[in-house]
């Protein structure tokens, strides 16, 4: 019960904070929307107010805004998408992906003002040593200094990573100082599967603090901006093949969903924070169906003079909605044989 109702609660946050990005901009930029839809399927809720349908749907894997003038045989009209200049149009697009960047920024800021922040120590000291692995084993203890590595001196815990990774599977000669004594170790690396590299079982020493309210908007976006741009870095990794593609659909999200909220409300609000800057992210791929894709299509019509013709803007939208639908299926697939 505890995953159907996080998944819910996930899914429906995403899916309204996406689609007011949206209705809003095109409201403020006079253009009608005839319904802003929350879910798919048959409704469960419906209201009207103004030109307006408001609705709630069954399945809350995603929402719509039905503005005037977005499909390729509206008619034009003083308030429809199509007769809007290109700017207002394209505030209107990217803002549902926006508010993917927003709601996170809020997130986090709450996150941190309420539980503080930890950074990791950039110095050669042991946070933690895994259990049953090689460092334990050889006798390294938290809190013991390392000095050197292979005979190299470490400055820093950047050295000490940097140091480490370009060793491999080798054996490894360690020098480390515990309570002003300086003893010697030496323990071979081991492959991890999960982290894909070898490694010893070491963690750095991690400091708590705690954070003002500004203090903790600036972490925040800091944070935000990190975070997109490992993303993009990963996608690119991705399509050029240098990392695999890993994916989870509705299930394997609904699934996490509900692992996480077990621990608590900071946790859930961190998992939707990640989940929204992700869904931010691919909206903005050039894709067809996806905010990107009507990007393009809005500077082809700046380039060519004119929107192209309805039946290209249809074959463009029927391959988004096919490649969605093929992802869909393909996650949902994996999420299964998991």
């Amino acid at each position: 019960m505890l995953t159907i109702l996080a998944a819910i609660f996930v899914f429906g946050v995403l899916v309204t904070v996406h689609e007011f990005g949206h209705f809003i901009t095109a409201k403020l930029t006079g253009m009608r929307v005839d319904e802003f839809a929350i879910g798919f399927g048959p409704t469960i809720y419906q209201q009207k107010d103004g030109d307006t349908m408001y609705s709630l749907r069954i399945i809350p894997l995603g929402g719509y805004n039905k503005i005037a003038g977005m499909d390729p045989d509206d008619p034009v009209e003083p308030d429809a998408f199509n007769s809007k200049p290109i700017p207002a149009r394209l505030l209107v697009i990217l803002a549902g992906a926006i508010m993917n960047f927003i709601l996170p920024i809020i997130l986090f800021t709450g996150i941190f003002f309420v539980q503080g922040s930890e950074r990791v120590v950039n110095e050669p000291v042991l946070g933690t040593v895994m259990t049953g692995m090689a460092a334990e084993k050889a006798g390294l203890q938290k809190g013991d200094r390392i000095l050197t590595i292979n005979g190299q001196k470490m400055q820093d815990w950047s050295a000490v990573v940097t140091t480490l990774r370009a060793n491999g599977t080798k054996p490894v000669a360690l020098t480390a100082e515990r309570d002003g004594v300086v003893r010697d170790y030496t323990m071979t690396p081991v492959f991890d599967t999960e982290a894909k590299r070898p490694l010893i079982g070491i963690s750095p020493k991690v400091e708590h603090r705690n954070m003002g309210f500004f203090e903790s908007v600036g972490e925040s976006i800091s944070y935000t901006k990190y975070i997109i741009t490992a993303m993009v870095d990963g996608l690119a990794k991705i399509i050029t093949g240098k990392a695999p593609a890993e994916v989870s659909g509705p299930i394997g999200v609904a699934q996490m969903a509900g692992q996480v909220a077990e621990k608590g409300l900071l946790p859930l609000m961190n998992f939707v924070a990640f989940l929204s800057i992700n869904l931010g992210v691919i909206n903005l791929l050039p894709l067809p169906a996806l905010d990107g894709g009507h990007v393009v299509l809005l500077f082809l019509e700046v380039l060519r003079g004119k929107p192209l013709g309805s039946k290209a803007m249809y074959n463009i939208q029927m391959v988004g909605v096919g490649l969605i639908i093929a992802l869909t299926l393909f996650s949902t697939f994996k999420d299964i044989t998991r």
